[in-house]
C-alpha cells in the first residue's frame, strides 16, 4: 500500500492542519456522494480516509512513523514470547474453528481456535454477517463496503457589505447563516474589498464525526461619498471658495476618526494636496486631502470689477507654454 503522506499529498513534516486541509480537498471532489460514476475517485476517497483517520491521531501517527503499525494500522508483525512465535497463540478455546497451518521442526502441526477470540485480542469480535465496530479492521457490513465514512461538512460562502469606515478601522457585524444562527463577525481594520473572512466550524455538518466545514464570507467594501481608498492612505476632496484660497483659513474637515480643523495656508492653489499624518487606513496611512477651488455659480458683480482691476501680468500660470 503506498505511503500515508503521499496518499494525502503532504510530506513527513506536515502540520495537523496541513493534514486536515489535504484531506478536506480529496473529499470534496472523491466523495462517492460526489463522484458517483468514477468508481477511482471512490477508491481514493477511501484510501484518503483511512489515511487521515491514522495520522489526524497523535499517537496512530507517532506508531507509524515508528514503523509499529502498518498503513492500515495493525501492528507490524508479531515478536516471539507471549505467543511462541504464532501470531495466535495456543490454547484458544473451542467453538466456530479454522484451520491454521504452520510448519515447525520440519513437522507439518495443526490448531484449531474461535474466529472471536482472535478478533477480541483487539477488542472486538465477528457477529453475523460481518465484523463489528470493536474489531481492528473496523466499520465494515457483509459485502465489504465500509458501513459509515468520517466525512467533513461543507464549506458554505456568504456575502457582507461593510461600510468604507467600517473596513479601514475595524469593527463588529451580526451575519444569518443558513441555519438560521445569527454570529456576530469581527471586521479587521484596514480589510480590503473582496477578502474572504474564514469561520472555523460554521459551516456544514460532518458526517460519521467528521468536522464541520466552515463559513467563507467574501466582504464588498460600500463606496463613501467623501473618501477613496489608495493603498493605505485615505483621499478627499476639499472646496475651497477664492477668498479662502487666497487669504488662507481654517476649514472643519471630516476624517474617519471624527471631524477635524484643517489650517489652509495663503495662496493655495486647486489640485494642491494638503496631509494630514495617521489619518488613513487602520491608523496606518494618511489622510490626503486635495483642494479644489470653486467659484461661485452666478456672475458676482463685485468679484468681476475686481479681476478687471488685477494687474494681468501680475502671475503668469502658464510659463512653459
Amino acid at each position: 500500500m503506498t505511503d500515508l503522506y503521499q496518499i494525502l499529498g503532504v510530506s513527513k513534516t506536515a502540520t495537523s492542519a496541513d493534514i486536515k486541509k489535504a484531506y478536506h480537498k480529496i473529499a470534496r471532489t472523491c466523495h462517492p456522494d460526489v463522484a458517483k460514476n468514477d468508481p477511482k475517485a471512490a477508491d481514493k476517497f477511501k484510501e484518503a480516509t483511512a489515511a487521515y483517520e491514522i495520522l489526524s491521531d497523535e499517537k496512530k501517527r507517532r506508531q507509524y512513523d515508528a514503523g509499529e503499525i502498518d498503513e492500515q494500522g495493525k501492528p507490524r508483525g508479531f515478536a516471539g514470547g507471549a505467543y511462541g512465535g504464532n501470531p495466535f497463540g495456543n490454547g484458544f478455546p473451542g467453538g466456530r474453528t479454522y484451520t491454521y497451518r504452520s510448519t515447525g521442526s520440519g513437522n507439518e502441526q495443526f490448531q484449531e481456535f474461535d474466529l472471536n477470540d482472535i478478533f477480541s485480542m483487539f477488542g472486538g469480535g465477528m457477529g453475523g454477517s460481518g465484523m463489528g465496530s470493536g474489531n481492528p479492521f473496523g466499520g465494515f457490513t457483509g459485502a465489504g463496503r465500509h458501513q459509515n465514512y468520517a466525512t467533513p461538512g461543507q464549506d458554505i460562502s456568504y456575502e457582507l457589505s461593510v461600510s468604507f469606515k467600517v473596513a479601514a478601522l475595524g469593527g463588529e457585524t451580526s451575519v444569518r447563516l443558513s441555519s438560521g444562527k445569527q454570529i456576530k463577525v469581527k471586521i479587521p481594520a484596514g480589510i480590503k474589498d473582496g477578502a474572504t473572512l474564514r469561520l472555523k466550524g460554521q459551516g456544514g455538518s460532518g458526517q460519521a464525526g467528521g468536522p464541520s466545514g466552515d463559513a467563507l464570507i467574501k466582504i464588498h467594501v460600500l463606496s463613501d461619498p467623501i473618501f477613496t481608498r489608495e493603498g493605505d492612505n485615505v483621499l478627499m476632496n476639499l472646496p475651497l471658495t477664492l477668498k479662502e484660497a487666497v487669504l488662507g483659513a481654517k476649514v472643519t474637515i471630516p476624517t474617519l476618526s471624527g471631524k477635524v480643523a484643517l489650517s489652509v495656508p495663503k495662496n493655495t492653489s486647486s489640485g494642491k494636496i494638503l496631509r494630514l499624518k495617521g489619518k488613513g487606513i487602520a491608523g496606518k496611512g494618511d489622510l490626503l486631502v486635495k483642494v479644489e477651488i470653486i467659484l461661485p455659480e452666478k456672475p458676482d458683480e463685485v468679484l468681476e470689477n475686481f479681476v478687471k482691476t488685477w494687474p494681468a501680468k501680475s502671475q503668469d500660470p502658464r510659463p512653459q507654454f
